[in-house]
């Protein structure tokens, strides 16, 4: 049964007393601001906002805090939705039947360092995690391309990003453990290891809170920012493909046609009316890099050092370029696919044919290439209608267009079914309606 609003009151009046006044929030505007988050990437999204909206929004400042604001709306049978920066692209953080929007950004710590391992809270923003492990000679195993997200909503709601050409995606070893809150009437917290904590990622926390995690350290590297120009994509794609295996391997390798390229933010780097490539390299490769650039019929812009340098390399990969291409272009709406496989390198022609117009932002995955397949919008039906033509050319689909989870959906249920029986945790986030199509990437 639906919280009622007196039962809406109570909680807001006993989180006021466990966070102190600033710790809760009823305001409309902020309600609002708590409600959405990038799912305006996809026009088929957008379509359908509001998707829902806030009655309540709580920031605990640490774990533990956590677990009691789960605990004091299980009693009261409030729907808790958990949120991060809000920089997911899925509509996987809107609260879509109300209640209280749990906002972990306060509870930030860096908990410990060990050797190959750290330990953060769930609002801790990854930047602040690398940078945490670079002063101690190590570096992330991977952190997404919005480089200040939460450790806690990359885990839940995240996939991959800088590193993993070398360790591929989240759920691949990456964590090693969780401190998982549940929805109960006192605080809950437990922790899980290993291949039990992998059930917890990815799973937009429809089965529990993650409050802590541990993930993986390794050796710091001496990266440099590369960028590189090309006269055709082709010649792009075949120096991403080369430049993947190169040993040390690659943190980071996008490319981008033209078009696209002149979308992204005015750089030196990145020259107008040619194929950009940009890197994260080992600055032990910058010499086979730039043999292989020049083989492909390309030229090294630029070569930077330092952490900032990588940064913004890594905020132009993956999801960025097409964010980019969309806010450049006021007089168009553009949708993407995310689309993985070496059919797009080998068959781009054929790639690109599917969508009027297509585009393709390619990176160097963990096994093959992976990308985003962008296109003028004409309506969902067309969109998801390519999604078979791409499967048989060999490219492997998944859809952005959608704010449940949709992998794994028969073990995450079961989870869920001993973690949270009352359905308390992001209702409405599990299993994909047979209406809407989608294909497997790998999730």
């Amino acid at each position: 049964m639906r919280a009622t609003a007196e039962d809406i009151e109570a909680l807001r009046l006993e989180l006021a007393e466990l966070l102190g006044e600033r710790g809760v929030s009823a305001d409309p505007r902020t309600r609002e601001r708590a409600s959405v988050d990038e799912a305006l990437m996809s026009p088929i999204l957008v379509e359908q906002l509001p998707l829902g909206l806030a009655e309540l929004v709580a920031y605990p400042a640490s774990g533990q805090q956590i677990a009691e604001v789960l605990a004091a709306a299980t009693r009261r049978g409030v729907p808790v939705t958990t949120r991060g920066k809000g920089t997911g692209n899925y509509g996987q953080g809107i609260p879509l039947e109300g209640g209280l929007v749990l906002d972990t950004t306060r509870a930030r710590a860096v908990v410990e360092i060990g050797e190959g391992w750290m330990t953060a809270e769930a609002g801790a923003p990854m930047i602040l995690m690398e940078q945490a492990a670079n002063a101690q000679g190590q570096q992330l195993w991977m952190y997404p391309s919005t480089a200040q997200s939460t450790i806690g909503g990359f885990l839940s709601g995240g996939s991959g990003g800088t590193g993993t050409i070398v360790h591929g995606s989240n759920w691949e070893g990456f964590v090693t453990a969780l401190d998982v809150a549940l929805p109960a009437s006192e605080p809950t917290i437990v922790h899980v290891e290993g291949a039990e904590a992998q059930t917890f990622v990815h799973t937009y926390g429809t089965a529990g809170i993650i409050v802590r995690a541990t993930v993986g350290l390794e050796p710091l590297q001496d990266w440099r920012a590369v960028y590189a120009a090309f006269d055709s994509f082709e010649g792009a794609q075949a120096a991403l493909r080369e430049l993947h295996a190169l040993s040390p391997q690659p943190r980071l390798v996008s490319a981008d046609l033209p078009f696209i390229s002149a979308k992204l933010p005015d750089d030196a780097a990145i020259v107008k009316g040619k194929s950009s490539l940009r890197a994260i390299l080992d600055v032990a490769t910058l010499e086979q890099t730039s043999a292989i650039i020049a083989a492909n019929g390309g030229a090294v812009t630029d070569v930077r050092e330092g952490a900032n340098q990588t940064v913004k390399v890594s905020m132009l990969s993956y999801n960025h370029p097409i964010w980019w291409l969309k806010k450049n272009s006021p007089d168009r709406v553009y949708f993407h696919v995310e689309v993985g496989g070496d059919a797009l390198i080998d068959r781009i022609d054929e790639v690109h044919a599917v969508y009027p117009g297509g585009m393709l932002h390619i990176e160097a995955g963990h096994l093959a290439p992976i990308g985003m397949l962008a296109a003028e919008y004409t309506g969902a039906g067309d969109v998801y209608a390519g999604y078979p033509r791409l499967q048989e050319l060999g490219v492997r689909v998944h859809s952005p267009h959608q704010y449940y989870v949709d992998h794994g959906v028969e073990e995450l249920t079961e989870l869920k079914a001993r973690t949270d029986p009352d359905g308390l945790l992001n209702p409405g986030h599990l299993g994909a309606p047979a209406s809407v199509m989608t294909g497997g990437f790998g999730k």
